[in-house]
């Protein structure tokens, strides 16, 4: 039998030093932009690629039936990643480049929020429809790893963990999710 135990412990302790040095204002603004979305019933697009992908598809069940099983104003999460025929139809004939932004236009209103992941903060999908929204005067959020990239240079919000290593910035993402969910679940249900 191999003995991985001191990797594990490795990777387990660089994963609670990035948790400990979270910005907790950060998230708190992350929250108070969803919370105003949803007091306002108002769409909250989401979208990723590769893992990312898998994660707004996550933050979009979570908190669309999560959540919203219990409450009478349900969140409406729409995740752009989730319908694969319409994305491999963007990409086959506008670029790859286009398949988030191509699903915004001419959709957003005011008061809708526009959420994009991205490990790197470099993708040039995810930064087109980020600047597609900004372009259309609606609240941006980054989340991101390693420097931050662009994205979290562009956004209104960012949500920055701050570690050059994919897995662990994706763990920390996920982690953003369940923890927005059980403090939102112990607000607003009553």
């Amino acid at each position: 039998m191999k003995d991985f135990t001191n990797d594990i412990n490795k990777y387990i302790n660089r994963e609670i030093e990035v948790l400990k040095n979270l910005d907790v204002d950060s998230i708190n603004a992350v929250m108070n932009a969803i919370s105003d979305a949803h007091e306002s019933s108002s769409n909250i697009y989401i979208f990723g690629n590769g893992g990312s992908a898998s994660t707004a598809s996550h933050f979009a069940n979570d908190f669309n039936k999560g959540i919203s099983e219990y409450i009478d104003n349900k969140f409406r999460f729409v995740c752009l990643n989730d319908n694969v025929p319409t994305v491999m139809a963007i990409a086959n004939d506008l670029g790859y480049e286009n398949i988030f932004s191509f699903q915004l236009e001419n959709k957003l209103e005011s008061g809708d929020l526009v959420i994009g992941i991205s490990g790197s903060g470099n993708s040039a999908n995810i930064l087109k429809a980020i600047g597609y929204a900004k372009s259309c005067n609606v609240k941006t959020i980054g989340v991101t790893g390693y420097d931050g990239g662009k994205l979290a240079k562009i956004v209104d919000i960012s949500f920055h963990v701050n570690i050059n290593d994919m897995q662990i910035t994706e763990d920390v993402h996920m982690i953003l999710d369940h923890l927005m969910m059980s403090v939102f679940m112990k607000v607003l249900i009553k």
